[in-house]
């Protein structure tokens, strides 16, 4: 274990000097009492029963993280603490690990989701328990770029016709317009709408409040479908498994792709298509930078100079 942390991490573990510590560690100064207890409280710590992944999740659901991040740790992590010797790991054992996860058309985005966990987890056990992190040198795994698919207008205005009633029609609209998540869209009151500005208040990723707009649409399915229906919770009378049900529904029944993720790229490719810059799109779908909003739109970028191309042999 002496050899094992740095000079800055042992002295900040036992309170001693790091001059000390370096002298210790060089065989010039034997290891004091106080040092010592310090080493075998740690090595207390690192027990090989211990379940390290629930308490993980533990310091994660203590720092308010939503439901949705907590069963991505869940997810990433479980299979990769039963395969993986958690005190024994190594870089090798990381690289090793990532690079049987087989690649599929989203091969490398999971790749990269289990290393971002893994990351996460070995940057807590590090702060926590004083273990060793293998992660840091690790780089992180290639992600690919495909064009992602997004819906045209025509397409929304279908599903909006083929929807039951007008709970979903005012969802499917307000997921077009504002570009919602699941979990923002899913826990709107009466209270958060503002009529005059026609904005929403939401709680966003991080439990970061914020505002997203509604288009005139939105708002007049919104106002039929209010003056039916008086809510107690939240404005839809679904929890997010019952709106997710509902789209797998549409889909099945139009057989054009249908879930929260799609409607929010059609968001961003629909306002790129009507010349709002990434900038304000990036605002407007409250992403904390433009890299998403950029990946959303690639396919709106194409067709926009696909018009002007020229066969140049034709």
């Amino acid at each position: 274990m002496l050899n094992k942390l740095t000079v800055s991490e042992l002295a900040q573990l036992s309170n001693l000097s790091k001059a000390y510590i370096s002298q210790v560690k060089h065989g010039k100064r034997p290891p004091s009492e106080k040092l010592i207890t310090a080493l075998l409280s740690l090595e207390q710590h690192r027990e090989p029963g211990k379940d390290y992944l629930a308490l993980f999740i533990q310091s994660r659901n203590a720092r308010a993280v939503s439901p949705n991040t907590l069963l991505y740790y869940n997810s990433r992590l479980a299979d990769f603490v039963q395969r993986i010797d958690i005190l024994k790991v190594s870089k090798s054992d990381i690289e090793q690990y990532l690079n049987s996860i087989p690649p599929n058309n989203n091969g490398y985005a999971t790749r990269h989701a289990s290393y971002r966990a893994i990351r996460a987890f070995y940057n807590w056990l590090s702060l926590e328990y004083g273990f060793d992190n293998p992660v840091i040198n690790i780089s992180a795994p290639i992600v690919g770029k495909p064009i992602l698919s997004s819906l045209t207008k025509a397409q929304v205005t279908i599903l909006i016709e083929k929807a039951d009633n007008l709970r979903d029609k005012a969802i499917i609209a307000l997921f077009t317009e504002s570009g919602l998540r699941l979990t923002e869209l899913t826990h709107i009151k009466s209270v958060d709408i503002d009529w005059q500005t026609k904005t929403i208040r939401v709680l966003g990723k991080g439990r970061k409040e914020a505002l997203a707009p509604f288009g005139e649409l939105s708002r007049q399915y919104l106002i039929q479908w209010l003056a039916q229906y008086q809510p107690s919770g939240n404005i839809w009378g679904l929890n997010e498994w019952g709106i997710v049900s509902m789209l797998r529904r549409l889909e099945k029944a139009t057989g054009l792709p249908c879930n929260p993720h799609t409607f929010r790229r059609t968001f961003a490719c629909l306002l790129r298509k009507a010349g709002v810059d990434t900038m304000t799109i990036k605002d407007l779908g409250r992403w904390e930078s433009l890299e998403m909003v950029q990946r959303y739109t690639r396919s709106v970028n194409f067709q926009d100079s696909l018009k002007f191309y020229k066969a140049p042999l034709s």
